[in-house]
């Protein structure tokens, strides 16, 4: 059974002044090509999206929320989940602990 607790938010096209606040053009960068991933978030993930469509599902639920090149993604700490990346993925990203980046196995 899905966590109702962890939940992925999105933000389609937040304005330039938000991503300027939040100095995104300085977070690090990270890319996969189309495929599916199996990730676990250690920490409390914000990215922006540059490129790319994503389906995510977390663990225990048939539900899925996308996203893509525009958004603003705000993934919780705790979630097993599986991306089913069908458009090449580019994204700045920011963890909100000194975790390390989440552990990925094809």
């Amino acid at each position: 059974m899905a966590d109702n607790n962890l939940r992925i938010v999105v933000e389609k096209n937040p304005s330039e002044s938000k991503l300027s606040e939040l100095n995104i053009k300085c977070w690090p960068k990270w890319g996969c090509s189309p495929g599916k991933y199996q990730l676990k978030f250690d920490a409390e993930e914000t990215c922006y999206l540059l490129k790319g469509k994503v389906r995510v599902y977390p663990k225990g639920s048939a539900e899925f929320v996308e996203f893509g090149a525009g958004d603003l993604v705000t993934i919780p700490k705790g979630l097993s989940c599986t991306w089913d990346v069908s458009v090449a993925v580019d994204k700045h990203y920011k963890f909100e602990s000194s975790s390390p980046p989440p552990s990925s196995s094809r």
